[in-house]
């Protein structure tokens, strides 16, 4: 008979694996945060082709990833299992994927203007946009394999060092930027450019931090030794896994990129406020999306212990964590709306009240999706933690293209609610994606791992 764990220690067990990857997230989001708080303060038409360039990297990047991603249960279950060579093997397969990925996505990065004006954006920015989005894009290379090796440490519980590398690249972002966007210590003035250059070292500076940690503290995986030999079966599970995970994460994504491309539409004061805005929602984001990777990474856990009472029960824990991280945030959007939209504009911007005005409504809406956006990305952790990924792809696809981007669009400009119709059509797909993920994980799956294991 397996030991049981209390809730007690799997809340402990969370905690400790959680909260040093939610501050790696804070960290790796700080990233893009100074970017907009800084182009904020250059102006504004910078501030919205940072908002423009930045979703559309993500967008890559977040599909790139799902690979990354796919390496975590793959790790957490090997470790569980005490299987040292298959822990290196699947990590190798996710850095060949991440290449592959990177090479794939960089003509996209060169034509974006092209792509962005066939997108109905404003030329101008857009022409902005392209400069920056060619320096970032090389940045994608060595973001991804990052990702990587960050899951595997992450898998294997050393996520402290997750959190002090991010830091460190936070850091540097932010002191690169003050340099190169502004012109100060004797750098030139380079505005968005500058923040693209920025962004590019960051990316380099982790890669080798990561990488140095690696071979100091983990020799015994041999981790970089011929890892340029091929490993086809290793790959296939990799990418079998991490294909739709990448798409799901897409289709989450895409959900809010298409919401910055019809603000976009509606004006470069509507795309400035709901960059801020959605900056903000995304900081609070960064809570449930640690706890998400914990929740990856115990739920492989269980599955390499075989015991899904052990899984059900962890899962409780994770979902209560995100319902409590839900309540904070919701409090202190409602309480603060626009004390927290002023720290992206200078005093002295033309336009700083009718965008802190679409600002604040937008703030608003974001409160009502605060529980269901945190459902949904728990459920998605757990659900991948048991190696289920595809039916999550067909439930994303739906809940947020099939219904959150449609219904955005409608209140946005069929029934004429500009942005804040816009932002409940977010509203929309995170409800249905949150009820059919966390229906699918305490239905169909738990049920099925229960006869599996207990025959």
């Amino acid at each position: 008979m397996k030991p049981v764990t209390s809730y007690r220690d799997h809340l402990r067990a969370m905690l400790l694996l959680g909260l040093p990857l939610i501050g790696g997230h804070v960290a790796q989001f700080a990233i893009g945060l100074t970017d907009t708080i800084m182009l904020g303060w250059y102006s504004v038409e910078a501030l919205a082709a940072v908002v423009l360039g930045g979703t559309y990297f993500f967008v890559l990047f977040i599909l790139g990833s799902g690979f990354a991603i796919a390496v975590m249960p793959l790790v957490a279950e090997a470790d569980a299992e005490g299987d040292e060579t298959a822990v290196r093997r699947v990590t190798r397969m996710g850095m060949w994927l991440s290449v592959v990925t990177a090479i794939a996505a960089f003509p996209l990065f060169w034509f974006s203007g092209a792509i962005l004006n066939g997108l109905g954006q404003n030329p101008e920015i857009t022409d902005v946009t392209q400069g920056y989005l060619r320096l970032v894009g090389l940045g994608l290379l060595p973001a991804l394999l990052v990702m990587v090796l960050k899951s595997y440490l992450a898998s294997l519980g050393r996520t402290r060092v997750v959190f002090w590398v991010t830091v460190l690249a936070a850091l540097v972002n932010a002191v690169a930027n003050y340099a190169l966007i502004f012109g100060h210590w004797g750098a030139p003035e380079l505005g968005v450019i500058g923040a693209a250059i920025a962004s590019l070292l960051v990316q380099i500076v982790s890669l080798i931090g990561v990488v140095a940690y690696v071979l100091v503290v983990l020799p015994q995986h041999k981790m970089f030794t011929r890892v340029w030999r091929p490993d086809w079966e290793a790959f296939g599970h990799v990418f079998r896994l991490g294909v739709p995970i990448g798409l799901t994460s897409l289709a989450e994504t895409g959900l809010f990129a298409a919401s910055s491309i019809m603000m976009g539409w509606l004006g470069t004061l509507q795309l400035a406020a709901h960059g801020i805005a959605l900056q903000l929602t995304s900081l609070a984001f960064m809570a449930h999306l640690g706890l998400s990777n914990a929740a990856t990474v115990r739920a492989g856990n269980a599955i390499g212990r075989k015991d899904p009472e052990h899984l059900a029960r962890g899962a409780r824990v994770a979902i209560f964590l995100s319902l409590a991280a839900s309540l904070i945030t919701v409090i202190a959007l409602l309480a603060f709306p626009r004390p927290l939209l002023e720290l992206f504009l200078n005093p002295n911007e033309p336009n700083r009240e009718a965008i802190l005005g679409i600002g604040v409504s937008l703030i608003f809406v974001a409160a009502l999706f605060q529980f269901v956006d945190g459902a949904q990305i728990m459920a998605l952790g757990l659900l991948r933690g048991v190696k289920d990924t595809r039916a999550p792809m067909l439930i994303g696809a739906i809940s947020y293209w099939g219904i959150g981007v449609p219904t955005g669009y409608v209140f946005g400009f069929w029934v004429g609610w500009d942005g804040v119709g816009i932002w409940l059509g977010l509203v929309v797909g995170l409800t249905v994606a949150a009820i059919l993920l966390l229906w699918r994980f305490w239905g169909p799956m738990l049920a099925s791992l229960r006869v599996k294991y207990s025959a």
